[in-house]
């Protein structure tokens, strides 16, 4: 990790971290509409969405606002250092993974690769409107979705965050993944392919 990305990503955790609850919630509900509102927004299918954690605006106003027809899903920590997802509702059981973040509890079965889903609601530290994230830094999305390099989707990728994670521009490495769009509590950024 380069010092450049570390100090962006301490400032942006920081930032994130310091916002109050009422904010919180208020980002979340306004994000919710702002995700069903993408023109790729799913009707039917699988889309993925995390658990949110260490600041990260919530996603459980626009889970529950998702068409009936859309089976929310939630990564799991896979073996192969990839993300597998899960179908979760609200009251199912959860397990907490190795970094503590609760997946559901449910056979290796019953799990999707990313190539299965439709859509998937990415978290991100900080963004640029190019469609450029920078994540925690463990790799996960990209690895997951690194198929997307090659191709445009399925699933389309949406980065969430809050608007004070916007920065100018964020390098590319050769192994990240481009999202198709990025929404916060008060703008949408489509990505041109």
């Amino acid at each position: 990790m380069s010092d450049e990305r570390g100090a962006l990503r301490r400032a942006m955790r920081a930032r994130r971290r310091a916002l109050p609850a009422p904010e919180r919630i208020a980002a979340a509900d306004a994000l919710a509409a702002r995700l069903l509102a993408l023109p790729f927004a799913p009707q039917s299918g699988f889309a993925a969405g995390y658990w949110a954690m260490d600041g990260e605006i919530a996603l459980h106003a626009w889970q529950l606002r998702l068409p009936r027809a859309v089976r929310y899903c939630l990564p799991v920590l896979h073996a192969d250092e990839t993300l597998r997802f899960a179908p979760w509702k609200p009251g199912e059981p959860l397990v907490a993974n190795r970094h503590g973040i609760p997946e559901p509890d449910v056979p290796e079965a019953a799990l999707l690769r990313a190539d299965q889903l439709d859509f998937a609601v990415v978290p991100l530290v900080a963004f640029d409107t190019r469609g450029h994230r920078l994540g925690m830094g463990g790799g996960w999305y990209d690895r997951s979705f690194a198929f997307r390099r090659a191709r445009s989707g399925p699933p389309r990728l949406a980065g969430a965050g809050f608007s004070l994670q916007r920065t100018d521009a964020i390098a590319a490495e050769a192994w990240d993944v481009p999202l198709d769009a990025v929404c916060t509590e008060s703008d949408t950024f489509l990505v041109e392919p």
